[in-house]
């Protein structure tokens, strides 16, 4: 085919699709208008819960509202599609309402920050953090009134610093996201050599590790605070490489040289949202719900089995169960534990009751719809 000469104007566009595009500019307005008379409303409902005190930001209700809306979809439009739509809507309405201060894992284009615009939408103001610690400083605080952070990677465990950190915060978990990883590696030069150093949370490294070794035998392994803040630094160095979102290589300008290098492919990271109980108490039971809490047992024979029994008797599954030492020198763990139900179930609430009395240590850190 001959090249098109500079200048030359564009053939023009047929009768036909001229009108189907005039018919889309009439309903993008349409469609605009709609959309403001409804911020106008949410508008007129925050008006109406600064006046009540009630909460602004309630999960629940906006669960119930892309459920809804997923049902009445009649199609072509997909329903995760439209899921997806009229979560921005309700975000972008409720911070006309009262914007939602949530404190994140930094700096931009990390998973953590992925996690939380899924739960609240893109409208958030989403405040950026160096480590776990000053996400649940900032929520505890208050500077921020929602946090979101790592908990459980499906092939590396659980992130052990945010289960530490549960055991003496205010805060409470009150909802979770779990995302798909895809890690990348990233580097200013679009190539696989002279790669000195890859950059990455330890977490993101320890899920890449076989790939590593097999591709970058030779290379450092450098931790650092967030997979963002890998790709940051590798954008000053061209002898680094950094494991990231391919959003983060948008970001820092960086050539993605290897998609999808973690080990396992289909690779789950679990993230909690956390408030001070004052900001938004427990949420009520969805019929899918999980309760976390905290125990710790007597060092005695047994004392493990008798925390079993209470569930047993009352018919509670466990989900998790994880231990970390409780740094007393006395070789004394607290237990991680997360349950298949909510406290306001019978039976749920029979098994806690029972299993606080057998607890030197006990703490409920959250109770919580399961992401579908």
């Amino acid at each position: 085919m001959a090249d098109i000469p500079a200048g030359t104007p564009a053939p023009a566009a047929a009768p036909e699709l001229l009108g189907l595009r005039d018919q889309i500019d009439a309903l993008d307005q349409q469609l605009l208008d709609l959309l403001n008379r409804r911020a106008h409303v949410a508008e007129q409902v925050g008006e109406v819960k600064r006046r009540e005190g009630t909460p602004f930001f309630r999960p629940d209700r906006v669960a119930q509202v892309i459920e809804k809306i997923k049902t009445a979809n009649p199609g072509p439009l997909k329903a995760e599609h439209v899921a997806a739509i009229w979560r921005e809507i309700m975000s972008a309405c409720l911070a006309l309402e009262s914007p939602q201060r949530v404190a994140v894992l930094g700096p931009v284009g990390t998973f953590c920050e992925q996690a939380a615009i899924e739960y609240f939408g893109g409208a958030a103001d989403l405040i950026y953090c160096a480590s776990f610690d000053e996400v649940f400083h900032a929520t505890a605080s208050g500077s921020a009134q929602y946090g979101v952070v790592g908990v459980e990677n499906m092939t590396e465990g659980v992130v052990t610093r945010s289960l530490d950190l549960f055991l003496h915060t205010p805060t409470h978990v009150v909802g979770e996201v779990s995302l798909l990883i895809r890690h990348n590696l990233m580097r200013k030069e679009n190539s696989l050599q002279g790669i000195e150093a890859v950059l990455a949370h330890p977490q993101a490294l320890a899920q890449c590790q076989n790939w590593l070794n097999k591709h970058l035998p030779d290379a450092e392994r450098r931790a650092v605070s967030s997979n963002a803040e890998g790709a940051r630094l590798a954008a000053s160095n061209p002898a680094w490489a950094a494991i990231a979102s391919e959003r983060a290589s948008t970001l820092f300008g960086l050539h993605i040289v290897a998609h999808a290098v973690q080990d396992e492919a289909y690779n789950r990271t679990r993230f909690a949202v956390i408030t001070l109980p004052q900001t938004m108490a427990t949420p009520p039971a969805s019929g899918r719900d999980c309760t976390s809490l905290i125990v710790s047992v007597p060092n005695r024979p047994g004392a493990m089995h008798d925390l079993l029994v209470p569930l047993k008797t009352h018919g509670v599954s466990m989900t998790r169960l994880e231990s970390r030492p409780a740094r007393t020198g006395q070789w004394d763990y607290y237990f991680y534990i997360d349950l298949d139900g909510h406290p306001s179930q019978p039976h749920v609430a029979a098994a806690l009751a029972e299993l606080r009395e057998l607890c030197a240590f006990f703490k409920i850190i959250g109770a919580y719809p399961l992401k579908a």
